[in-house]
């Protein structure tokens, strides 16, 4: 057999060569949007803190404040080391906000996406999960030992039709996005919601990159989201009732086999929350300005805080990413298995705190990409 430095050398060779290996590079998060990068400084269209406030002066003092009076680490699982004042307190916060009985939080979203299902369903029963569904859900779907089978992105006859052809099935769970992550656009929930109650299905949303960007147009069984994108914090929640909540609390794997949330993550979160709620324009912003910077940059009109230009092939986008890097922008290039073959994409992200000035630089400069590439 191998060595194990030839199979790691040799799997790096593969992925250099379809210019799909991943490298980390040492970015330092000012306040407000702007990076620094190898000494150079650039505005991030790339983070996921759509209201700013992972450098709000309050949410900050809420964390410090957390740890000074709670430490620094949560010490273990909230099974054993007893229920932290603070996650309570965010816990009841969160529900209230997404009009549900009660919440839960877990480490991250991931975790939250990898626990939910093996709760629900198990063997015997069918998971249906929209095609461009995150990863997360779709390993939390697989670890459940349901059934797991996708359907076309946001295709309701084609769910209807999948439901019609598995009558036998036990449990049944559709999953989706409210907003999807890659192309930032948005699940048709209220029609979901419908097929789902039609079938006796439950649905459950996730709405990591809607929660404080967009509106709810209807509230799903199972409300699933994160902490660590518009509330600027970390961590993952699940909104739902409180049998469903009391049975997740004591079955959710990534919840009771893993260290809690620590104190300054939830501080901060429970501040960034009050924040969102008290702030109605500063939610407004990041959607405004996408559409402005899609309207200049001639795509089609955005959805969401998240504007997507497809490139195709990695090396285009990796290429267009490195021409937006030296106009001072941070763009990262998106590749597989992030996103299917062919669709390669740089993806901005628009926060509350970007200036209209640097909104409209940045589809300057992205009409000049198009035109050369065209």
């Amino acid at each position: 057999m191998e060595s194990l430095d030839a199979y790691a050398r040799d799997a790096l060779g593969r992925l250099d060569a379809l210019a799909l290996r991943r490298r980390l590079t040492p970015t330092v998060r000012r306040p407000g949007v702007e990076v620094v990068r190898a000494e150079r400084t650039l505005i991030s269209f790339s983070c996921n803190d759509y209201l700013g406030l992972a450098h709000d002066p309050r949410v900050k003092a809420a964390a410090i404040e957390a740890v000074e009076r709670y430490g620094a680490g949560a010490g273990a699982s909230r099974l054993v080391t007893g229920d932290h004042p603070l996650l309570g307190a965010l816990e009841a916060s969160l529900a209230r906000h997404k009009g549900k009985a009660a919440a839960l939080v877990f480490g991250s979203g991931y975790l939250a996406n990898i626990a939910i299902p093996g709760v629900l369903v198990g063997e015997g029963d069918l998971v249906l999960l929209d095609e461009l569904s995150h990863a997360c859900m779709l390993g939390g779907a697989k670890l459940s030992g349901a059934r797991t089978v996708r359907f076309r992105h946001n295709d309701l006859d084609h769910l209807k039709t999948l439901l019609d052809a598995e009558p036998a099935a036990g449990r049944r769970l559709i999953l989706t996005e409210r907003v999807f992550s890659m192309d930032g656009d948005r699940a048709p929930v209220a029609a979901l919601a419908a097929l789902a109650e039609r079938y006796d299905a439950w649905l459950m949303v996730d709405d990591a990159h809607g929660l404080g960007v967009v509106g709810s147009d209807v509230s799903a069984p199972l409300e699933m989201g994160t902490l660590s994108k518009a509330l600027g914090a970390a961590g993952g929640y699940l909104a739902a009732s409180e049998p469903v909540i009391a049975l997740m609390t004591t079955r959710g794997r990534s919840f009771v086999y893993t260290t809690a949330l620590p104190p300054a993550a939830a501080g901060a979160a429970l501040k960034a929350l009050e924040i969102l709620e008290a702030e109605p324009e500063r939610r407004s912003r990041p959607l405004a300005l996408a559409q402005r910077f899609a309207k200049a940059a001639g795509l089609p009109p955005a959805q969401s805080a998240i504007v997507p230009l497809t490139a195709g092939e990695s090396e285009k986008a990796l290429l267009w990413s490195g021409i937006l890097e030296r106009e001072g922008f941070l763009a990262v290039a998106i590749r597989p298995p992030t996103v299917p073959l062919g669709g390669a994409r740089l993806r901005f992200a628009f926060s509350a705190a970007h200036l209209e000035e640097d909104v409209d630089r940045l589809a300057e400069a992205v009409v000049r990409l198009r035109e050369r590439a065209a």
